[in-house]
């Protein structure tokens, strides 16, 4: 992510390398932050997502798959083992699931595909957030995140909604998980769209020596307050909550040394014990330019147990920073920056969360799984494949010939 990305489909077509078939900134205005009275979410009762008998609820996090229609072979098998093994409730893509190279809306739709089969395949309930990469090939198929967001929705077993309008970013939403009689809400999910890049200039000040990825807009800080306020009010309690974003918060990197200036080894000791810090870092976290005041927000309202990004593709760690876990996935995709030289591939994979309605928090346990625990081949080279043809789907009320 904040290396540069290599364009796998121009080496492709510069070396002629043969593929396999596959088998498979805006800103925006807030009111009533704080206030106590706007709410701004619509109801999203489609997803319909439920515990289990067992009072059990299973997530995985796949991050950064990030490739172009010709994606990474491996990339797939990983998703597929992970599932096959896991077999989760449901699976958040969370940002940058495809990325530059695609030239046709085709394309894209191809690349969107890929991505998608491993669950639609299974019969899995899945969503998306969208990263700084999911538009970089919008220049030339002429798709954007809204074009994107309809084409995941008309899955069958995709869950994601459009969102509330006037808020900044792309399907934006929360997700409610009953308990296993079905007359409670047992969990709460929140997916936002951290956006992609800082703009040009604000004020006449360019961003120069300032991080230059986007943040989280004070109206989405204010839709995740409030709409929190309104499923307390209907369901008589705080309902415990886990946050998928991509682009980490500047509370991650204050995690991972306990202090915001120090960052030193003895700093990190620290903070392993103060935070009880499980995990790998090896690169900088790479946040946008300002604090958007979610965490502050969230330790207000006292109803989320964990914020996990991707976008830092060889950063794993989780801790738990003032009662709240920050922590990473990863990266899934083979065809995304790595590890340096014969590493690259070591630490892709993806991240499973256990729930159960029976605890306080709803949360148990989260780890990471990786392609190495699958026998998944690590070599630091290029498996594109191409793309599997695309059918016509009805779902949701209308057809989609993709």
């Amino acid at each position: 992510m904040n290396q540069k990305d290599f364009n796998r489909r121009d080496f492709i077509k510069l070396g002629g390398m043969s593929t396999l078939a596959l088998t498979l900134a805006s800103t925006g205005g807030a009111t009533g932050l704080f206030s106590g009275n706007t709410a701004y979410a619509a109801k999203n009762d489609h997803a319909k997502l439920q515990f289990n008998q067992d009072g059990k609820f299973k997530i995985v996090q796949f991050n950064d798959t990030q490739d172009d229609e010709h994606i990474d072979r491996r990339t797939i098998e990983l998703m597929e083992k992970v599932l096959d093994s896991e077999k989760p409730d449901l699976v958040v893509l969370n940002g940058d699931n495809i990325s530059i190279g695609c030239e046709t809306p085709t394309e894209m739709k191809q690349a969107m595909n890929n991505v998608a089969q491993p669950m639609e395949q299974r019969s899995i309930k899945w969503a998306v957030t969208f990263g700084n990469h999911d538009e970089d090939s919008t220049p030339k198929s002429g798709l954007d995140e809204e074009d994107m967001l309809d084409v995941y929705i008309s899955y069958k077993h995709n869950v994601n909604t459009r969102g509330p309008k006037d808020t900044t970013g792309t399907g934006n939403m929360n997700l409610l998980i009953k308990n296993s009689k079905g007359n409670k809400a047992a969990f709460n999910l929140w997916l936002l769209d951290s956006g992609r890049y800082a703009p040009k200039t604000i004020a006449g000040q360019d961003f120069s020596g300032y991080p230059t990825w986007d943040w989280l807009r004070f109206n989405q800080v204010s839709w995740y307050y409030e709409t929190s306020k309104k499923i307390e009010q209907q369901w008589g309690r705080k309902v415990p909550s886990l946050v998928f974003i991509h682009i980490p918060l500047w509370e991650h990197r204050y995690m991972w040394f306990a202090s915001v200036d120090g960052r030193t080894a003895d700093d990190h000791a620290k903070a392993v014990k103060k935070h009880s810090i499980t995990g790998e870092r090896n690169e900088d976290e790479c946040p946008g330019p300002f604090n958007s005041g979610l965490f502050s927000a969230m330790l207000e309202r006292g109803d989320v147990k964990g914020v996990f990004c991707g976008h830092d593709h060889i950063n794993t760690y989780a801790g738990n920073y003032y009662g709240i876990m920050l922590g990473y996935a990863g990266s899934t995709g083979f065809g995304a920056y790595g590890l340096s030289g014969s590493e690259k591939n070591r630490l892709r994979g993806a991240r499973v969360f256990h729930l159960d309605e029976n605890t306080e928090d709803g949360l148990v346990d989260t780890h990471m799984v990786f392609a190495k625990d699958y026998g998944i081949d690590l070599t630091a080279n290029d498996q594109s494949i191409d793309p599997a043809p695309l059918e016509q789907r009805k779902n949701k009320g209308k057809v989609n010939n993709q």
